[in-house]
């Protein structure tokens, strides 16, 4: 007999050789149904594996993320298995689930094309496969046997993946049918639960990322077990091409890019630097509350600052590369991370236990060379500006900055309305089995990620464990956000480490009059000013809070006549702290609406020959809903009013 832990720490005893799916029919048929794989210790895997020794266990269903991953990697083989029946001589390369779906890189015979109009056949061939049901079947193999088998299929690019890239030993493949994969898992045990597929587009992909090899295409697709799962998926799309924040961003006049200015480096247009400036005022106003003091540090660093804290030897690769001067042997780069430079800040003299915790808040840009394929908007750009700050605090100090840290955080998204059951918070710790990715001794991690889980623990917090998504130097606390269409959009982050603090030698005076060692922890609530706008312009639909918006109120003037009046109310409005501009174009008065309705402004007031006598506005709202008339002096009040009481989150 082997014991079975599970999630809720009960336990279970069953015979040896048992299977999940087995488990999950013995507490309901319903949940064996429903199920779609399982992890055993930690580690994703099918269903129909069994079970030899007691082990800790979690159920994925097509909901949870390791469900979905399970679920499109069998996809994408489904997909590789219709190419291989409708393109005889098809060459393969990397087909893995991705996010949202799965890919396939392939490469036709004869310079042959897949377009988007040879989707629908695709699809049909996936779906009539699919109701097959085949089993999907794991098999190992030695790397000789695997070797030939796809010598023999002909897979050139899968043959040079095994010989270049695996270590002698056991190497898995997976077989649906007639089609046999190269592939580590986890999949879905059979493909009768995949009930509906969309291929999405197909664009140009280099063999291995490397543009001095083959052109392949890359097929995007993605499936679900429900017709209805994947209609709301599409809808869901069609809302977000609507808020997609590059074009109300261009609409509004927030930023804007420029290639001679170069790629992925945005500008903030007056609009939207007004904007920003008010976000960057809100957290400064919460820090100051929390006792920080803000500095402002260089963008560039010499390289061997970096060198010291290990973002060189970890990134350097990947990032802009050094800049030379005149002077020979001296090389700087662009700032990559702001805490180097903080370090320094807390090693400029000398510290006493009784200053710690010492808090260092920054709005510092950073500078990270993304490739070009990978930007997008702002949300992947390769300069932007983080809400940074970095306590410097004594090891019986670090529980509780930790959970200030998450009180702030908490603080900022109830002001933008991202309730409890919009955010989803990820534990992320070391992998045990790959240790060589980070720095710092086991003690240090251990000490590092139980301060994190005791601080979840403390608040309530219910917070996933995720394996291998620490940071090089220390276990982190990410906060997921889904947005007003339910994408997910990881946000502020809360990172303890004991590795820069060692690096950068900074000590501070104990009660003990000895020197000690201080525990750093890194935070940022909004992750980047970039793209929390960007994630905030597609939550509201670029709808922002009225205290946040660049332009609360619309004046427009009937016709010219009335300018001078719509002057008035503006400086009027302006004197009481309104935000208004004039839409004076020679438009009627029905244009000046829509368009201004576009901009996204909450409020318009139409001005004629009445209001200017009477010395009256006429208010509409966005969306249509009329006021009617009032004093300025009325409206004005209504703005400070509306405005106060969504300031109070803050």
């Amino acid at each position: 007999m082997i014991k079975i832990t599970f999630p809720d720490g009960s336990v279970r005893e069953y015979e040896a050789g048992i299977t999940g799916l087995q488990i999950a029919e013995s507490i309901s048929h319903r949940l064996a149904q429903d199920v779609v794989a399982c992890g055993i210790n930690g580690e994703t895997t099918e269903l129909n594996r069994p079970i030899t020794a007691d082990a800790d266990i979690k159920l994925y269903k097509f909901e949870d993320e390791e469900g979905k991953h399970a679920f499109w990697h069998t996809s994408a083989h489904l997909l590789a298995e219709a190419l291989q029946e409708l393109y005889p001589g098809i060459q393969f390369g990397f087909g893995p689930a991705i996010e949202n779906g799965f890919f396939y890189d392939v490469l036709l015979p004869g310079g042959e094309m897949i377009k988007e109009g040879d989707f629908k056949k695709i699809e049909d061939k996936m779906l009539e496969l699919a109701r097959k049901n085949e089993a999907v079947v794991r098999t190992e193999v030695s790397k000789a046997d695997c070797l030939a088998q796809f010598q023999t299929a002909g897979q050139a690019y899968k043959c040079e993946h095994i010989e270049q890239d695996l270590e002698d030993g056991t190497i898995t493949t997976y077989t649906q049918g007639n089609f046999t994969d190269l592939c580590k898992g986890p999949h879905i045990t059979h493909t009768g639960i995949i009930k509906a597929v969309k291929l999405m587009s197909v664009a140009g992909a280099f063999w291995r990322g490397d543009a001095s090899k083959d052109q392949m295409q890359r097929l995007y697709g993605i499936s679900y077990p429900k017709q209805k799962m994947l209609t709301e998926y599409l809808t869901m799309l069609e809302e977000a091409k609507k808020r997609d924040h590059r074009k109300i961003g261009k609409e509004m006049e927030l930023f804007m890019f420029s290639e001679r200015v170069g790629k992925g480096l945005p500008i903030w247009l007056p609009k939207g630097t007004d904007l920003r400036l008010r976000l960057q005022d809100m957290l400064r106003k919460i820090q100051k509350q929390y006792g920080y003091q803000e500095v402002i540090t260089p963008n560039i660093g010499g390289k061997n600052l970096y060198q010291t804290s290990g973002h060189w030897d970890h990134y350097g690769k990947d990032s802009f590369q050094p800049i030379q001067t005149p002077e020979e042997g001296e090389e700087y780069l662009l700032k990559p991370m702001n805490c180097p430079h903080h370090c320094e800040v807390f090693a400029n003299r000398p510290r006493s236990y009784k200053e710690l915790p010492f808090r260092c808040a920054e709005f510092g840009t950073v500078y990270r060379y993304e490739q070009s394929g990978e930007l997008h908007g702002l949300t992947r750009v390769r300069c932007f500006t983080q809400d940074d700050a970095h306590i410097f605090c004594r090891p019986d100090q670090v529980k509780d900055e930790f959970i200030k840290v998450m009180d702030i955080i908490q603080r900022v998204f109830y002001t933008f309305q991202f309730g409890e059951d919009n955010v989803e918070v990820q534990i992320s710790l070391r992998d045990p089995k790959n240790t060589e990715k980070y720095i710092g001794s086991d003690e240090d991690w251990a000490n590092a990620e139980q301060a994190i889980i005791d601080a979840c623990e403390e608040k309530g917090m219910k917070a996933r464990k995720e394996i291998g998504e620490a940071a090089f130097y220390g276990p982190k606390l990410d906060f997921m956000v889904k947005d007003a269409i339910g994408r997910r959009w990881q946000l502020g982050t809360i990172q303890v480490d004991y590795q820069l603090p060692q690096r950068f030698q900074l000590e501070y005076i104990g009660e003990d009059n000895q020197k000690h060692r201080p525990v750093m922890i890194h935070r940022a609530p909004f992750g980047s000013m970039e793209r929390f706008v960007a994630v905030l312009i597609e939550h509201t639909a670029g709808k922002f809070p009225l205290w946040l918006t660049p332009d609360q109120v619309a004046i427009l003037p009937i016709s010219e006549k009335f300018n001078d009046y719509a002057q008035q109310v503006q400086q009027y409005l302006a004197q009481h702290d309104v935000r208004a501009i004039i839409d004076d174009r020679n438009e009627k008065i029905g244009r000046k609406i829509r368009d201004n309705e576009v901009k996204h402004i909450p409020y318009m007031v139409v001005v004629g020959e009445k209001e200017a006598a009477e010395g009256l506005v006429s208010v509409r709202k966005q969306g249509g809903e009329t006021l009617g008339s009032m004093k300025m002096e009325e409206f004005a009040q209504k703005i400070n009013e509306e405005v106060a009481k969504l300031t109070e989150m803050c």
